[in-house]
């Protein structure tokens, strides 16, 4: 097993190790591949054969919807992507898109069937992965109940910011998301998105980056400012959420 994985699972179960980088330093060289933007990984629908472990880049996950494409999700650096398919023998269920250009491990199912067996860091990272998911699209699910299109648009923005976004070099939030895309995910209208990312521009909360993505600058104010969103019925709070932000 050492000259398979390289020593990989050699090292102490109990290491406090930077488990993404050990991985891509024992493992890249046998299981790494690169990908450029754009390139799909899987479609929606296909068989699963591989899985991948993210070691830089961001992948966007997505899903078709009556008719339209709505992300899901972005994940990055330590993220496995594909693991379902391969563990439940069933077709993806989304589709996979690279949108930075990726290094990642591509895992066919005995190799990661073996991994897990070999390492409970393994088994204990997917199990803690699979959950957060699972809160993900609960989280999802509740927005899209919200009946407010600008409460949506909020609540989308702050799962982006909380599970999906990138930590910028002025500290800001960088979310791989485009104003269009996060209207589609949460069932809103493009200019729902406009009117909730200019208020909060005013505000120097979030905005609209120059490279068509969406930058989250405060993530606290933006949590104070949805408290507006959890109390629709006050009076002094009625109506939309562009309203109640005058």
């Amino acid at each position: 097993m050492t000259d398979r994985f390289g020593g990989f699972f050699d090292l102490p179960q109990t290491a406090k190790v930077d488990f993404p980088r050990v991985m891509s330093d024992i493992l890249f060289p046998r299981f790494g591949r690169e990908f450029r933007a754009g390139e799909v990984l899987f479609r929606e629908g296909e068989k699963g054969e591989v899985m991948f472990v993210v070691q830089s880049g961001i992948v966007r996950i997505s899903k078709l919807l009556q008719g339209q494409e709505r992300t899901l999700a972005m994940f990055g650096r330590g993220e496995f992507i594909g693991e379902m398919a391969i563990l439940n023998s069933k077709p993806r269920t989304a589709t996979a898109t690279v949108v930075e250009d990726m290094k990642a491990l591509v895992i066919d199912a005995r190799t990661f069937e073996t991994m897990i067996a070999s390492s409970s860091e393994i088994a204990f990272r997917l199990i803690k992965k699979l959950a957060s998911r699972l809160d993900a699209v609960d989280e999802l699910v509740q927005i899209l109940m919200n009946p407010d299109p600008e409460a949506r648009v909020m609540l989308g923005l702050k799962r982006h910011a909380e599970s999906f976004g990138q930590e910028g070099e002025a500290g800001e939030i960088i979310l791989h998301i485009s104003p269009d895309e996060l209207a589609l995910e949460v069932g809103a209208k493009p200019v729902h998105v406009s009117d909730v990312l200019r208020r909060l521009g005013r505000l120097h909360i979030a905005g609209e980056t120059q490279e068509g993505t969406i930058m989250v600058a405060d993530v606290g104010r933006l949590l104070e400012f949805l408290e507006f969103v959890d109390v629709p019925r006050e009076p002094a709070l009625e109506g939309s959420v562009s309203e109640r932000a005058h």
